[in-house]
């Protein structure tokens, strides 16, 4: 008998998808660029109904945000088990727009330390519009 016979994947509801998204730091962003499909590994909070970012000024994903009409992105994080293959995984799509309030912008900067050394920065929110959570267990 194999181990995938031994597997199975659950749904997972909303609450408890955003609730294991906020146990993790780091995730996937997918979203288009230059009309391809692109994705960048990124460390992010959870906040409410929606995952912030920060993205460099100038990098690719803060280009693909462009004007801040609301890029439909998604988003992915997990908790897998390298031996096993049991874990999570929690999908999110929704929009990504520039947080504009100077306040709210820094909160979450000081929430968010940056993986390499860069200038200025904008902070990004992602709206779960959409949640897909699913664990894979034995």
């Amino acid at each position: 008998m194999s181990m995938t016979d031994t597997r199975r994947l659950e749904a997972l509801p909303r609450d408890e998808s955003l609730r294991l998204l906020r146990s993790v730091s780091v995730g996937r962003l997918v979203f288009t660029h230059l009309a391809l499909p692109a994705i960048r590994p990124v460390n992010h909070v959870v906040d409410g109904d929606q995952v912030v970012i920060r993205a460099y000024v100038g990098t690719t994903i803060n280009i693909a945000v462009g004007d801040n009409t609301g890029m439909v992105v998604a988003y992915e994080a997990d908790l897998i088990d390298p031996d096993t293959h049991l874990g999570w995984t929690v999908i999110i799509v929704g929009r990504a727009s520039r947080l504009t309030d100077g306040l709210e912008a820094d909160r979450f900067r000081r929430l968010l330390q940056p993986w390499v050394a860069g200038g200025p920065d904008d902070v990004i929110a992602i709206r779960a519009d959409m949640v897909d959570g699913f664990r894979l267990v034995a």
